[in-house]
């Protein structure tokens, strides 16, 4: 009997394999054997595309004749710092004694990829036996059962066709555009910078996307002009119980629709707030303040959905002012160490198959001192039983990997994490165990006051079952956070704190209201007569849109969709967003290494830098699509065609470099030089 041959992507994830498979060993020589198995991994790629000049030492020199450059068969080479482990990789998978391969790479398109040019460069005999070992964690567990259900590779062929095409796609549009681009209007840039270093204009199908969205907004709030405008509120009395309402304008109003109001609530100028006031104060003296509405309901809240790595990425953000680079570092660190699933998911539900098993990843909790009591609450209430049956479990919504929660193991590992990746890993267990908890629950009053013809709307609420929010608050969380979260009685979580009173469904401000007020007001009924002591105008002004900071950034390109009118490539980008979970936070790194984006490190909020402004404008005038969510959303509809088998990989192909030549020539043949310079003197 042959060999079996385990191939991960990096060390550490090798180490798992081989512990669990008994095979020992300390890897000095780039691989474990035994008897019966060889464990081996990449670190990370070990192939890569070539540059144009290893098809032509001509096309080093970059120039406006060669392009565009559409090579009839792409070139791979063997990255040259990691050939040692390439050539022991191929080595290993190409010995005659092998008889099958298991493939382990991370699940998912890239992890396929990094595979598959092994092979390809290796030269693997399709002979062999070869294997997909499809896992959401590196629990021994886990691992033993995606080897024993790993499908033949040829299965996930299409994913790898895809995988291939979107390489390509990313190298003609990079090395095309950003060649011709720097070509026509490199020097206009370094020109406009006064810098005597020349540097190339670099674009690309998500990178210059993203640069669009920053851009765009930075501009919205440098052209923003504040408007005041002014609202009355009108000084309640119910049984010594004070409250405020806001007169809003509404049918049967005298202001309805009026141009005296810069919207229903607000008027534009502080002398006609006033003029309402004297009218009603005039009323007054003779007339009733009466409630013309007064609706109480209950009202529930759900725990929050789990963890995708966006979601997890804007929290971290919020809470540890960490990159999304980093949260990705933290949780692929707790993944290692077995502590959590599978990072890079775009889902944040889980499966059948798993909330079958649940029970093992809450019991596995009852270890960790943290969340121990939370975790045994958790099984004393048996809701874990029916979670299938909830919107936290919905298989359709899943493609590769389901959501990021605790496996309830490796908890040994605790005590050698750094600070913030025990915090993180608080975080994840505490959103995972809240979806277990009732929702939270609060007694709502909106009531309506009729004085004259004008309408006065006020809207109260107080928590009286706690819910799942009893469970949220971190160990970590400062006492003021909790107080003003516990205050605030939302979603915002004690990490998080009180942003402020909420909106209730028609548009009215929230009150957090203590128990007596409700009371007072669940008296009120339609015709009682309350007492109005005054009114008073308040002064507020309209805010700018806020800037991205890199977790609200990365949430924007994951939800991109919602830019896009056109409703059929909406529905395809909703799935997927502007880049994919495993390359958002490496995409915006890079957009900060080439200086387009600022990254205040201390707040992580983003800005554009001027020559980031400056590459806007020259894609803007030249191949403006890339600004455009659309084109994304386009590509990533044709990419996901070719990995369900919908659409060949000649026809994507096709289409890719009829795109490219177009663009290229059309930049070539229509310069836009005027345009552009008029662009940058705006910008300074």
């Amino acid at each position: 009997m042959g060999k079996y041959v385990f191939i991960a992507e990096k060390p550490s994830v090798a180490k798992e394999f081989a512990k669990t498979l008994k095979v020992d060993g300390n890897g000095s020589k780039g691989y474990i054997e035994s008897d019966k198995y060889i464990v081996t991994w990449c670190v990370g790629h070990l192939v890569t595309m070539s540059y144009p000049e290893a098809y032509d030492p001509a096309l080093k020199k970059w120039n406006l004749d060669t392009l565009p450059f559409l090579p009839e068969e792409f070139k791979y080479e063997v990255i040259p710092a990691v050939k040692k482990q390439f050539d022991i990789v191929k080595g290993l998978l190409t010995r005659d004694d092998v008889e099958r391969i298991y493939v382990c790479t991370d699940s998912g398109r890239e992890g396929e990829y990094i595979y598959r040019l092994v092979d390809m460069l290796a030269e693997v005999p399709d002979t062999i036996d070869k294997r997909r070992v499809w896992i959401d964690s590196q629990t021994e567990e886990e691992i033993i059962r995606g080897i024993k259900e790993a499908k033949k590779l040829s299965e996930y062929d299409n994913l790898s066709a895809a995988a291939y095409l979107r390489a390509k796609e990313d190298y003609l549009m990079g090395i095309n555009f950003s060649r011709v681009l720097t070509l026509r209007y490199g020097n206009l840039v370094q020109r406009q910078l006064k810098s005597d270093k020349w540097s190339a204009i670099s674009v690309g199908r998500v990178m210059t996307c993203v640069l669009g969205m920053v851009v765009r907004r930075e501009r919205e709030i440098r052209n923003f002009v504040k408007t005041p405008f002014y609202r009355v509120l009108a000084d309640f009395n119910i049984n010594e119980h004070k409250f405020q309402g806001e007169f809003r304008s509404v049918e049967g109003s005298e202001y309805f629709n009026s141009p005296k109001l810069y919207k229903e609530n607000g008027f534009k100028e502080k002398k006609d707030a006033q003029e309402l006031i004297d009218k009603l104060t005039e009323y007054l003296k003779t007339g009733k303040a009466v409630v013309l509405k007064c609706e109480k309901k209950t009202e529930k809240k759900n725990p929050p959905m789990l963890f995708n790595l966006a979601e997890a990425q804007n929290v971290c953000s919020k809470l540890f002012k960490i990159s999304p680079d980093e949260t990705l570092n933290v949780i692929q660190t707790l993944y290692e160490k077995k502590l959590v699933t599978y990072p890079r998911t775009d889902a944040r539900v889980l499966s059948t198959a798993v909330c079958k098993e649940i029970h093992k990843n809450i019991s596995g909790l009852k270890n960790y001192e943290i969340c121990k009591d939370l975790a045994e609450e958790v099984m004393e209430m048996g809701t874990y039983k029916t979670i299938a049956k909830t919107k936290y479990c919905d298989d359709k919504k899943i493609t590769d990997h389901y959501a990021i929660i605790p496996t309830g193991q490796g908890l040994n590992n605790l005590r050698n994490l750094k600070p913030v990746e025990q915090k993180v890993y608080e975080v994840i267990v505490r959103r995972f165990l809240g979806i277990f908890y009732p929702p939270a629950e609060y007694k709502k009053v909106n009531v309506e006051i009729l004085i004259d013809k004008e309408h006065f709307f006020a809207s109260f609420k107080v928590l009286v079952k706690e819910g799942y929010l009893a469970m949220c608050t971190a160990s970590f969380a400062k006492k003021k956070a909790v107080a003003n979260a516990e205050k605030a009685g939302n979603e915002k979580t004690a990490e998080k704190a009180s942003e402020g009173d909420d909106k209730d469904s028609d548009g009215n401000d929230e009150v957090m209201a203590d128990d007596a007020l409700i009371q007072a007001l669940n008296t009120l009924k339609k015709g009682t007569e309350v007492d109005c002591e005054g009114f008073e105008i308040k002064e507020g002004e309209t805010s700018p849109p806020k800037r991205y900071n890199s977790g609200s950034l990365i949430l924007a390109m994951e939800n991109a969709g919602q830019l896009i009118e056109d409703e059929e490539l909406r529905s395809q980008i909703k799935s997927s967003g502007i880049g994919t979970s495993a390359t958002r936070a490496e995409i915006l790194s890079k957009l900060v290494k080439i200086k387009y984006l600022n990254l205040n490190k201390k707040t992580q909020i983003i800005t554009p830098n001027i020559l980031g402004e400056l590459v806007y404008e020259v894609a803007f005038y030249s191949i403006k699509p890339l600004l455009d969510p659309k084109l994304t959303a386009s590509w990533e509809k044709g990419l996901n065609g070719v990995a369900d088998g919908s659409i060949t990989e000649k026809e994507y192909m096709d289409k890719l470099e009829g795109y490219v030549s177009r663009r290229v020539n059309y930049v070539k043949e229509n310069p836009n030089i005027a345009s552009i310079k008029q662009a940058f003197n705006r910008i300074g």
